[in-house]
């Protein structure tokens, strides 16, 4: 972290200073590492047509939150990571058999994952403020061991891009086909699904639940709108996610507001601007 920190003192501001500010520090290297997680992951989130799922998943982990403080764990969040891990899976288990749409799919665990976490959280005349929190986040309170585990979950997901990056958009555009080439489609969704999972509830304490979906929608959607071809389509929601995530950063501790909001307002101009300049035909 000293060399992060010894680099974030180039920066002409004032809270780049040398000896102090290390919250914002960490912050901004949280951003810089969270915004092309979810800039990569939204482009096949929309792809696939899963944009709600992110948002189920979320729920999921607010539940695990609610199990592992009514277990005692001193860090809730492992368990929230495990529970929406097992959420993942048993939504890829139940849609691959059921012949609802997805969207149902996605509303029934969706519902139930609120329903439970309010109850668990409830349990015994127990007071739901203490989880206020994980609605809005709280992005200066990231530490630099988290930083850490979610650049190792960047780099996973990279490598998975560039190993099965072709096997994960034919599945996602014709399982079928896919299936017809030997793609285990099953897999690749569950493996993609897993690692939504996880970024989703590690970023969850810092982004905030109401508006931790937008960042999985947002970038690719407007990246859509703009792009000519597949490459222009990623390099677009990566750099989109990026910008508006150091944008948003820096508003909201200028101006003291919720940097999870901030952003999701920033992607969603972006958005809006994307449209008026979509591409033609």
């Amino acid at each position: 972290m000293e060399l992060w920190y010894s680099l974030v003192a180039l920066l002409p501001f004032d809270w780049a200073q040398p000896g102090g500010m290390y919250f914002m520090k960490n912050a901004l290297l949280a951003v810089l590492v969270i915004s092309p997680l979810f800039g990569i992951l939204s482009t096949m989130v929309v792809h696939s047509r899963m944009s709600f799922f992110s948002d189920a998943l979320g729920h999921s982990a607010f539940t695990g939150m609610a199990i592992g403080a009514l277990c005692g764990f001193s860090e809730p969040t492992w368990a929230a990571v495990l529970f929406a891990i097992f959420f993942a899976l048993l939504f890829n288990f139940v849609r691959r058999r059921t012949h609802l749409a997805s969207d149902t799919v996605i509303g029934v665990f969706s519902s139930t994952a609120v329903a439970l976490g309010i109850f668990l959280s409830t349990l015994g005349g127990k007071s739901f403020t203490k989880f206020n929190s994980l609605l809005i986040g709280d992005i200066l309170s990231v530490e630099p061991g988290k930083i850490a585990l979610l650049a190792a979950i960047l780099a996973l997901i990279v490598a998975l891009w560039c190993l099965s990056f072709n096997q994960l958009m034919l599945s996602a555009v014709h399982p079928a086909l896919a299936n017809s080439r030997g793609i285990q489609v099953f897999w690749q969704e569950t493996v993609f699904s897993v690692a939504i999972a996880v970024v989703v509830t590690l970023s969850m304490t810092w982004v905030g639940l109401l508006v931790i979906n937008s960042l999985l929608v947002l970038p690719a959607a407007a990246a859509r709108n703009v792009a000519r071809n597949m490459t222009q389509y990623h390099l677009v929601s990566l750099v989109g996610a990026l910008v508006a995530g150091i944008a948003g950063l820096m508003t909201s501790y200028y101006i003291d507001s919720s940097a999870g909001s901030a952003i999701t307002l920033y992607l969603a101009i972006w958005f809006f601007l994307s449209f008026l300049f979509r591409k033609r035909g």
